[in-house]
């Protein structure tokens, strides 16, 4: 299974690159004139620095998708790569949809690494994104999983059929109407709803419902569902 990924998400995932590419040029200056294994550690450091930006992303990414957006992290990320807090911020945006997306789907590496291909990264950069995925995948399930709503769940019905016969305008007239009373469970209380429909909405309320019971027996939908879990 793969991600499909916006072309708002990969411009915002396309500021990665550059923090390589900003790494590598000033390590480059700095490189000028030295001797050939000076320049293999000063391009052995560029790499780790490469490598502790992107880790300091996917930390923030996780941060972000716990607590919500700070300004004060991405202007400080900002002045020491020289952007717009505003590209930083948009960055790490595209980051939390690429791990949360890959996570709630618990898509396999090979997956994983197809989708980011047409990014257009770099070997590096993509195994960096992988292993990022990888070594979060399961606190950002568990947030998921924290963040998710709790959802009303059913504990009995109760229903009535009504049939007006006649009015004061029509003496002769059937209209039937289904009243039903449906108890639910939420966080331990207990609450009602009392719903009113006629008999052919009703009927086309339980089609709908059965064929989604049914839609939920293709492979497809056990496999989202599985992946879900």
């Amino acid at each position: 299974m793969l991600l499909e990924l916006s072309e708002e998400h990969k411009e915002h995932l396309s500021f990665l690159p550059q923090v390589d590419s900003a790494g590598q040029r000033a390590w480059g200056r700095c490189s000028v004139g030295w001797g050939g294994g000076q320049r293999q550690r000063l391009a052995l450091n560029s790499l780790l620095t490469f490598i502790a930006v992107v880790a300091e992303f996917g930390r923030i990414a996780v941060e972000f998708l716990r607590r919500g957006a700070n300004p004060k992290i991405y202007e400080g990320a900002a002045r020491k790569l020289n952007v717009s807090s505003d590209t930083v911020q948009h960055g790490v945006e595209g980051l939390t949809y690429l791990l949360t997306e890959s996570s709630k789907l618990m898509i396999s590496e090979l997956d994983f690494q197809d989708s980011v291909f047409v990014l257009g990264f770099s070997e590096e950069l993509n195994k960096l994104l992988l292993q990022l995925y990888l070594d979060n995948r399961k606190e950002i399930r568990t947030i998921l999983s924290e963040l998710a709503p709790s959802l009303p769940s059913y504990h009995n019905l109760e229903w009535r059929l009504d049939v007006q016969l006649a009015s004061r305008s029509l003496r002769q007239q059937i209209k039937p109407a289904v009243t039903i009373k449906l108890h639910l469970n939420q966080n331990g209380d207990h609450n009602t709803k009392v719903l009113q429909t006629d008999p052919a909405t009703l009927l086309h309320l339980v089609q709908q419902l059965e064929q989604a019971l049914e839609e939920m027996k293709t492979n497809h939908c056990r496999r989202v569902v599985r992946n879900i879990k």
